[in-house]
C-alpha cells in the first residue's frame, strides 16, 4: 500500500474520498475548488479500498455521529431543505461508514443535515455512500466539511479542533494544516472555550460574532458585558474599550478595611454616564439602606454651568 506524502492538499483528493456529486449543499464545485485543505493518510488509504458505488438503505439504518462537530441545525434551513427533498429528492448520496456498535448499520461521516431534512420529508430510503474510515479520519473530514461550507459556528468549530487535540494528539500546527486557516486562527478560536456557557451560548445562536466574544476573553465579567453588547449594538472596537475600561483599576484604591471594589455593572454604568455628559462620574453604593450617592466632577464653572443646562433643559 502505497503511503501519501503528509502534507499533501485535499483538492479533488476530499472529493474522492467523500464521493461528493452536485446537489442541495452546493455539490463537488465548493470542495473541487478549494487548496490548501489536509487530511491523514490512513483515511485516503481506507478509502481507496472502499467501495465508491452508491446503494440505498432505509433511512432508520442510518445514526448520527456522536463526535458530529455540528450541533446546530436551525429549524427554517431544515424546513427548506426538506421541502426541496420533496421535489427533487435526495440528489447529493450521504457519506457513511459501518457503524462501529450497530452491525449492519451505518454511522454518517457527511451529510446529517441531509439526513435531518429527509426525516422531515419522510423519505423511507435514502442515497449513501459507504467509506471505511477509522474516528479520527471521520472526526477530520467531518471538520473540513463543515469549515470549507462555513457550517460551524465559532463554539462548534472549536470543540472541533479541540477533540482531534484532546482525543487524538494533534498540535495547533497540525490542525491549521488540515483545515486550511492560520495557527492563529486555530489558537484564538480555541480560546473561545474559555468563556462561560452563557456567552458561548450567545455565540452559538449567533448573538454574537467570535470577534465580540474574544475582546471579553479576559474580561472580569465576560457575562455582563457580552449582554450590554449585545443590548446596545455595541461594535467588536466598542467591546474591545469597554473591556479595559473596566478591567483598569480604580484610580482611588480602597483602604484596608474600605468600602469593597465596585463590581463591573457599576463601573460600566459610570463609563457610560461620564461618556454622555463629557465629565468624570462616580456612583458609590450604601449597602446598608440600598440607596448611594452619584458624584459627577467638573473641572471649571464653564463646565457646571453646561452641566447644569442638560439637567434643566
Amino acid at each position: 500500500m502505497t503511503r501519501l506524502p503528509e502534507r499533501r492538499g485535499l483538492g479533488r483528493g476530499l472529493s474522492a474520498l467523500l464521493g461528493e456529486i452536485a446537489g442541495e449543499s452546493g455539490g463537488v464545485s465548493e470542495i473541487d475548488g478549494a487548496a490548501g485543505f489536509r487530511h491523514s493518510a490512513v483515511a485516503m488509504d481506507a478509502a481507496a479500498a472502499s467501495d465508491r458505488s452508491p446503494t440505498t438503505v432505509p433511512i432508520e439504518r442510518l445514526h448520527s455521529n456522536p463526535d458530529q462537530p455540528r450541533r446546530d441545525f436551525p429549524e427554517t434551513e431544515l424546513n427548506e431543505l426538506a421541502s426541496s427533498i420533496r421535489q427533487r429528492g435526495i440528489i447529493q448520496p450521504i457519506v457513511v461508514r459501518p457503524d462501529p456498535t450497530r452491525p449492519g448499520e451505518y454511522q454518517i461521516v457527511a451529510g446529517e443535515r441531509r439526513w435531518r431534512a429527509a426525516q422531515r420529508a419522510q423519505l423511507h430510503q435514502i442515497p449513501i455512500v459507504v467509506r471505511v474510515l477509522d474516528d479520527r479520519a471521520v472526526l477530520e473530514l467531518a471538520i473540513i466539511e463543515n469549515v470549507q461550507r462555513s457550517d460551524l459556528n465559532p463554539i462548534e468549530e472549536a470543540n472541533g479542533y479541540a477533540q482531534l487535540i484532546e482525543r487524538f494528539g494533534h498540535t495547533q500546527e497540525r490542525m491549521s494544516d488540515i483545515v486550511g486557516k492560520s495557527r492563529s486562527h486555530v489558537a484564538n478560536t480555541l480560546r473561545l472555550l474559555g468563556l462561560p456557557d452563557q456567552v458561548q451560548q450567545m455565540v452559538r445562536s449567533g448573538k454574537l460574532s467570535a470577534g465580540h466574544a474574544r475582546a471579553l476573553i479576559n474580561a472580569p465579567d465576560p457575562t455582563a458585558l457580552a449582554e450590554q453588547a449585545i443590548l446596545r449594538g455595541l461594535t467588536v472596537r466598542q467591546v474591545e474599550d469597554l473591556a479595559r475600561r473596566v478591567a483598569a483599576p480604580p484610580r482611588r484604591q480602597a483602604s484596608h478595611g474600605g468600602p469593597p471594589q465596585k463590581d463591573a455593572d457599576t463601573r460600566i454604568l459610570e463609563g457610560d454616564l461620564s461618556a454622555a455628559i463629557g465629565m468624570a462620574v462616580s456612583i458609590e453604593h450604601h449597602p446598608n439602606d440600598g440607596g448611594g450617592e452619584l458624584r459627577i466632577r467638573y473641572r471649571s464653572l464653564d463646565e457646571l454651568d453646561r452641566l447644569c443646562r442638560k439637567f434643566t433643559g
